[in-house]
C-alpha cells in the first residue's frame, strides 16, 4: 500500500487546503496514455482533477473524474528517461493557466503507478512543497543513485529522500514557480535537457519535502547504453549543484531520520557477475593512475593500491575510501583540476569497483543491500568535514 511520510526537518508551517490539483504527464504512447488516464481515474474516483498530457486521447469520456487538457509543449523535449528544465518550464505554463494549487509531474512510463501510488503523491502535494517518489527496486538497479546521488544529497542538503532524481514529483504552486525559474536559465543557456535538483532546491529555499511510497513502477532506461556517458551527464550535474550551493551546505546541518523506514521488498534476482567489473578496474589502475593521482591524495592512492591487489574473493572498497572519493572528485571538478569530461571519464571505473565491492558485500544478504546504502549514506555525513575542509583549503592535503 502507498503511503506518504515526511521528513522531520522539513515539516510545514500549516497544512495546505485542499485545492485543485493539476497531473501533468509528459508523452506516452496512445496504449500507454489510456492505462495512464484509467489508473487516474481510480486514483481520484470522487474529485475532479484536471489531467495535462501532450498526446491526443480519443475515446476517453471527459464525464468522469478527468478533466483532459491537451496541450502543446511550450519548449519541446526529446528527454525520455529523466525530468528535465523544460518539463518543469511546461507545468508552471500549465498550472498557471489552469490556476492550480498543486501538482503531480509524472514521468516517462507513469502509466505503471499504481491509482494507490497517484494518491499518495496527490495526498502529499496537497500539504508540502516537494513531494518525492520513493520506489521499490532490486539490489541491483539504480546503484548510481544508491552510490552518489543518495548519500551526497543525505550529507550535504541534510535531507533523505532516498530517490533525488526520482521522476514522479509533486509540487505546490511556489515549488514548480521556482524550480521553472532556475529550469529558464539553462534554457537560456541552450541547456533544455538540463537535470534540475528539486531536493536541493527545496532545502536551500527552506521548503517542506515529503516522499510518497510509489512500491513497484517501471523505471525509464537512457537510450544510450554507454555507462560512461550517463554516469558522466548525472554526477557533472550533480558536481554542478554541489558548487552552486556551496555557501548552504557548508554550514553545519545534519539530516534527520523519517517518520518510517524504508520497505524494501525481498527480489528474486540473479547475482550479477563482477568479475568484469573488477577487471574494468584493474585495467583502468595501470592506465589511469597518473589522472588519479592529480586528483586523490595519497592516502585515497594506497587504498586504490590495496584494492588492485585484492584477490575477488576479498575483493571491499572501505565506505570511508569511497567517500574520499567521491568529495575529491567534486572538489576536482570545482577546481578544474583536469578537463571536465576527462575527470567524469576517470570516475567510471572507480564506480565499478564500488558496486563490485558492494554487490560482493551484500551477496549473502549480511548486511542487506539497503543497509548497506544506509551505512554508506551515514559515512557521507561522517566525512563532510573533510570535503569543507578541503573545500576552503584545497592544497591543504595534496603532496
Amino acid at each position: 500500500m502507498a503511503s506518504t511520510q515526511a521528513n522531520l526537518d522539513s515539516a510545514p508551517e500549516a497544512a495546505a487546503p485542499a485545492g485543485s490539483l493539476l497531473v501533468s504527464l509528459t508523452p506516452l504512447p496512445q496504449g500507454a496514455l489510456e492505462a495512464a488516464l484509467a489508473n487516474l481515474a481510480l486514483a481520484f474516483p470522487a474529485q475532479t482533477v484536471l489531467v495535462a498530457t501532450p498526446d491526443a486521447a480519443p475515446g476517453i469520456s471527459s464525464g468522469g473524474p478527468l478533466r483532459l487538457v491537451q496541450y502543446t509543449p511550450q519548449i519541446a523535449s526529446s528527454a525520455s528517461w529523466l525530468l528535465t528544465a523544460t518539463d518543469f518550464l511546461n507545468t508552471l505554463k500549465l498550472v498557471e493557466e489552469q490556476q492550480a494549487t498543486a501538482c503531480l509531474l509524472l514521468g516517462p512510463e507513469s502509466h505503471t503507478l499504481q491509482p494507490e501510488a497517484i494518491r499518495a503523491l496527490a495526498t502529499s502535494a496537497l500539504t508540502f512543497d516537494l513531494t518525492v517518489g520513493r520506489y521499490n527496486l532490486g539490489p541491483y538497479e539504480r546503484l548510481v543513485n544508491s552510490a552518489i546521488l543518495f548519500p551526497v544529497t543525505r550529507a550535504l542538503f541534510g535531507t533523505r529522500p532516498r530517490f533525488p532524481l526520482a521522476v514522479d514529483l509533486g509540487l505546490s504552486l511556489r515549488m514548480i514557480t521556482r524550480m521553472a525559474s532556475v529550469a529558464q536559465k539553462f534554457i537560456g543557456t541552450n541547456q533544455p535537457e538540463a537535470l534540475l535538483w528539486p531536493v536541493s532546491e527545496a532545502a536551500t529555499s527552506g521548503y517542506s519535502i515529503s516522499e510518497a511510497d510509489i512500491g513497484t513502477r517501471a523505471i525509464p532506461l537512457a537510450a544510450a547504453a554507454d555507462l560512461n556517458s550517463r554516469l558522466a551527464f548525472i554526477a557533472g550535474s550533480l558536481f554542478a549543484e554541489v558548487d552552486a550551493k556551496a555557501a548552504f551546505w557548508q554550514r553545519a546541518r545534519t539530516s534527520l531520520p523519517l517518520r518510517q523506514p524504508l520497505h524494501i521488498q525481498p527480489t528474486t534476482e540473479a547475482a550479477a557477475d563482477v568479475s568484469s567489473m573488477i577487471e574494468t578496474f584493474r585495467l583502468a589502475y595501470a592506465n589511469l593512475h597518473d589522472i588519479w593521482a592529480l586528483v586523490l591524495p595519497p592516502n585515497s592512492l594506497l587504498g586504490l593500491k590495496k584494492l588492485h591487489a585484492a584477490p575477488a574473493a576479498s575483493f571491499r572498497m572501505p565506505d570511508e575510501l569511497w567517500t574520499r572519493i567521491v568529495y575529491d572528485f567534486i572538489l576536482a571538478y570545482r577546481l578544474r583540476t583536469i578537463n571536465r569530461g576527462h575527470l567524469l571519464g576517470a570516475l567510471t571505473p572507480l564506480y565499478l569497483a564500488w558496486t563490485a565491492s558492494h554487490l560482493i558485500l551484500t551477496a549473502s544478504d549480511t548486511p542487506t543491500p539497503e543497509q548497506h546504502i544506509q551505512e554508506l549514506a551515514i559515512a557521507f555525513e561522517t566525512g563532510k568535514p573533510y570535503l569543507v575542509s578541503r573545500w576552503r583549503w584545497p592544497d591543504r592535503f595534496n603532496p
